[in-house]
């Protein structure tokens, strides 16, 4: 029995930009798409995708359940780390100097400027509901009801 790698992948792919899609998710795949997310009034949270276990176990479930919550941010986008390669370094350049890139991960940008993330090491190891609270303590401190 043989299975094409390419195939097996690019479902895996689709999997993981159509959960996304699906919780409300806008794909950012260029720079220049990036640039215009983050120049934006108010909140957004942006979601570094993977392909890794703990993006499709935890940490997508995690982004799809935390933005049911009286307080969420006004724009909700992604990246996908090893894919959108580029709209992935914009991204994390434009988190800045302090971020230490990883995914999945999440940052919480207002106005333009980053002001909380949950890495890796916060959603590995960890249960969802676990990151849901965590992501939802920071809009409760940086975003508006709705």
């Amino acid at each position: 029995m043989s299975m094409d790698f390419n195939l097996y992948m690019n479902d895996i792919l689709r999997q993981a930009r159509s959960e996304m899609e699906a919780s409300g998710y806008e794909q950012l795949t260029t720079p220049e798409g990036v640039e215009e997310a983050f120049k934006r009034s108010g909140t957004t949270l942006v979601m570094v995708n993977s392909v890794c276990g703990c993006a499709g176990g935890i940490a997508r479930p995690a982004a799809a359940h935390a933005v049911h919550y009286d307080k969420r941010p006004d724009h909700l986008v992604t990246v996908f780390a090893g894919q959108d390669k580029e709209a992935t370094a914009q991204a994390r350049m434009l988190f800045g100097e302090d971020h230490l890139p990883s995914s999945p991960s999440f940052a919480l940008i207002k106005d333009g400027k980053l002001v909380a993330e949950v890495g890796r090491y916060e959603i590995e190891g960890h249960d969802p509901m676990s990151v849901v609270v965590n992501l939802q303590s920071q809009f409760e401190e940086f975003c508006k009801e709705i």
